[in-house]
C-alpha cells in the first residue's frame, strides 16, 4: 500500500516526516492505549531519521493511530506519545507533559515548600504520565532523572530544564537506565547537572541518605514508602528478619514500631553499611544485626539450623525480566517464600513482595499459595499491598502495576 494515501494526510500539518504502517491486526494494542510499537509489527516505513525523530503510525488501511518518537535500530521502534493529529512533538509538548505530571504530585502531596515528614516522591513515571522511557524522582532539592530510551537524547536539555522549573529543584541529575544502554545504544553519560553522591531525605518522619551516583533505581526505593509503614504495624515485640534489605528502610520503621530485634540480609556490603548508618541517623535502641549473604542460600542455611523469626520481610530484586523467563522466575519466588514460611514461628507474619512487572497479582498470589501448600502450614492473607499514588497505574497499561505485596499470617 502506498504510504502517501489520502487517509494518512489527515494527520495534518503537524505530521511527522517518518510514516510507519503496521501489519494487519497489529493496531489492536495501540488502540487499547499501548505506547509501544515493536519492529516486528511494522509492515512498511516511509522516510528516515535518527533516534528521537517524530513518526506517525498508521494501521494497514492507512488510518492514523498516533504519533511517537522513532528509533530505527531498536526492537521498540516507536514510542507513542500523541493521540491528537494536531499535536506536534516539540519543546512545548514535552514541557506541557512534564508540568502535568509534576502538578499531579503537587495536588497529592503539596509542593516542595510544604513537604515535612516526607521529602522524596516520584515526579514522572514513564507510560503512566505519557512519557514512555522517562522516570524522575525528586529527593529534596535534587531530581534524579533515569532515561530508558535513546529517543530522549535530543530532548534531554528541554526535559532537564522543565523538570527544574516545575519541581523547584536546585539540580537535575541524569543517568541512563542500564539495560537501555545495551538494548538501544543509549549513551551512558547524558549530561544534566553534576550528580551529588548523597542526598539526605525524610520519609515517614525518618532520615535517610539516598545514594544517587551508585544506588539501585534512581537511588532509593520510593515505591515502598507506604508499605514500610504498613508492615511496621506488625513489628511490635517481634524479632524481624528483613531479607534483601538493601539500605534498611523497612528495618528503621520496624524498629521504631517496637520490634524486639532486627536482622537484615543483603548481598551488598555497601548497602548494609548504609543500613547501619540509617540506624545511627534514626536511633531506636533496638539491636540490629546485618549480614552479607546470598539470601536464598542463607534461608536454606537458616532452615537447616532451625532458626526462626516472628516477622519476615521478603523484598527481592526483580526475578522476571523477560516473558520467556516467567515460569523460572515464579519458581525462584516460590522457593524463597517457601523457605520464609517454614522459618516463621506459629502466628508469625510474612510480608512478601515482587517488583516484576511481568508477574501480575493473580500469579503472585498463586505462587504464595503453592509455597503455602508445600510448607504444610496454614497461611492467610491479611493485607494486599501495592505502589503509592505517585506511581499511578493507567488502566490501558497494566504493566505499570509492577509492585505487589501480601501480608500473611502463618499458623
Amino acid at each position: 500500500m502506498n504510504m502517501t494515501n489520502a487517509k494518512q494526510d489527515e494527520a495534518g500539518a503537524a505530521g511527522a516526516k517518518i510514516r510507519v504502517r503496521l501489519k494487519a491486526g497489529r493496531e489492536k494494542q495501540i488502540l487499547r492505549g499501548s505506547a509501544w510499537v515493536f519492529s516486528g509489527a511494522i509492515e512498511e516505513v516511509d522516510g528516515a531519521g535518527a533516534a528521537g525523530e517524530s513518526a506517525d503510525v498508521f494501521d494497514t488501511e492507512g488510518e492514523w493511530l498516533g504519533r511517537g518518537l522513532w528509533h530505527p535500530e531498536a526492537d521498540m521502534a516507536v514510542r507513542m506519545y500523541a493521540q491528537n493529529p494536531e499535536e506536534t512533538l516539540d519543546e512545548a509538548f514535552w514541557r506541557g507533559r512534564i508540568r502535568r505530571a509534576v502538578a499531579l504530585r503537587h495536588r497529592l502531596y503539596g509542593p516542595k515548600a510544604d513537604w515535612r515528614d516526607t521529602t522524596a516522591y516520584r515526579m514522572v513515571f514513564s507510560e503512566a504520565d505519557g512519557l514512555s522511557g522517562l522516570i524522575a524522582d525528586q529527593y529534596a532539592d535534587v531530581v534524579a532523572l533515569q532515561v530508558g530510551s535513546k529517543v530522549w537524547e535530543p530532548w534531554l536539555p528541554v526535559v532537564v530544564d522543565e523538570l527544574k522549573a516545575a519541581t523547584g529543584a536546585a539540580c537535575v541529575s541524569v543517568r541512563a537506565e542500564g539495560e537501555a544502554v545495551k538494548r538501544e545504544g543509549l549513551a551512558e553519560k547524558l549530561g544534566g547537572d553534576p550528580m551529588p553522591e548523597v542526598v539526605t531525605i525524610r520519609e515517614n518522619g525518618f532520615v535517610f541518605e539516598a545514594g544517587l551516583s551508585g544506588g539501585q533505581k534512581t537511588g532509593f526505593y520510593l515505591d515502598q514508602r507506604e508499605n514500610r509503614r504498613k508492615v511496621a504495624a506488625y513489628a511490635k515485640g517481634r524479632e524481624v528478619l528483613s531479607a534483601y534489605c538493601y539500605t534498611g528502610a523497612f528495618e528503621i520503621c520496624a524498629a521504631h514500631a517496637g520490634a524486639a530485634k532486627i536482622f537484615g540480609w543483603d548481598s551488598s556490603e555497601s548497602a548494609l553499611a548504609q543500613a547501619r548508618r540509617h540506624h545511627e541517623l534514626n536511633p531506636s535502641g533496638v539491636p540490629a544485626e546485618y549480614e552479607v549473604a546470598d539470601v536464598a542460600h542463607r534461608l536454606r542455611f537458616a532452615r537447616d539450623r532451625r532458626e526462626s523469626w516472628d516477622l519476615i520481610i521478603l523484598d527481592p530484586p526483580r526475578m522476571v525480566t523477560r516473558r520467556e523467563g516467567l515460569e523460572r522466575g515464579l519458581r525462584a519466588y516460590k522457593d524463597v517464600n517457601l523457605l520464609a514460611i517454614k522459618l516463621l514461628r506459629p502466628g508469625g507474619i510474612l510480608a512478601t513482595f515482587s517488583c516484576s512487572g511481568l508477574v501480575d497479582m493473580a500469579e503472585f498470589r498463586k505462587m504464595v499459595g503453592w509455597a503455602a501448600h508445600d510448607s504444610e502450614r496454614r497461611v492467610r492473607i491479611l493485607e494486599t499491598l501495592g505502589q503509592p499514588a505517585d506511581h499511578p497505574i493507567p488502566v490501558e497499561a497494566p504493566e505499570c502495576e509492577y509492585l505487589k505485596g501480601l501480608v500473611c499470617v502463618v499458623d
